[in-house]
């Protein structure tokens, strides 16, 4: 299945753009279901312990949670749509807010990636990719910002092409960052990882 699965987080969401195609499935969490309505979006299903949102949504649609639970709202999301059959995930209001709930959702990448699954989680500021055993290009630019780190204690054969701090077949490890703040030149970036998981962090501001 090549359809994304959008979840929407209670986050910061600023100017949320799902372009959602036949297939493609959008799961609002908690909060992240005032988000959607905001946007005038109707989620096709809305999940969580609604704690942020302050209320229970009406519908069919909706999967009620006890707060007394192990995962976050949004990791049940992410295996909602994993046993749904879907392996592209965007992620939408999981940055921002309280500081230890953007780690987690960060913690997240690194299930998706252990799943097979591709996952981009977006907000006004960054975009963050996964990339696991393979490669992802990033659009070429004329300027900004960029940072390669490791998910896992090892990512072993890490290469960057076209920009400004180049790669072959490296090592890294989850920790020494030193894959921060390359940048980009005007080309097409590829990076890519022949054992392990990275995390692809593009600034949108600078």
């Amino acid at each position: 299945m090549n359809n994304k699965c959008y979840i929407v987080s209670a986050g910061d969401c600023a100017g949320i753009n799902i372009l959602k195609e036949k297939n493609d499935i959008v799961i609002a969490v908690d909060g992240g279901y005032r988000y959607l309505e905001k946007a005038g979006i109707t989620p096709d299903v809305a999940m969580g312990d609604f704690d942020s949102l302050g209320f229970i949504p009406n519908g069919d649609n909706v999967l009620v949670h006890s707060p007394m639970k192990d995962d976050t709202d949004t990791m049940l999301a992410i295996k909602y749509g994993i046993e749904k059959g879907y392996r592209e995930f965007v992620i939408l209001g999981a940055l921002g807010g309280r500081l230890d709930h953007t780690i987690a959702n960060l913690m997240t990448v690194s299930y998706l990636s252990a799943h097979k699954c591709k996952c981009t989680i977006i907000d006004d500021s960054v975009i963050i990719r996964n990339v696991f055993d393979g490669e992802i290009i990033l659009k070429q630019k004329e300027k900004g910002v960029f940072s390669v780190l490791a998910l896992k204690d090892q990512a072993v054969g890490v290469t960057i092409k076209g920009a400004k701090y180049d790669a072959d077949n490296v090592t890294m490890t989850n920790d020494m960052p030193l894959g921060i703040s390359n940048e980009f030149v005007g080309k097409e970036v590829h990076i890519s990882v022949d054992k392990g998981q990275l995390i692809v962090i593009e600034n949108l501001k600078r």
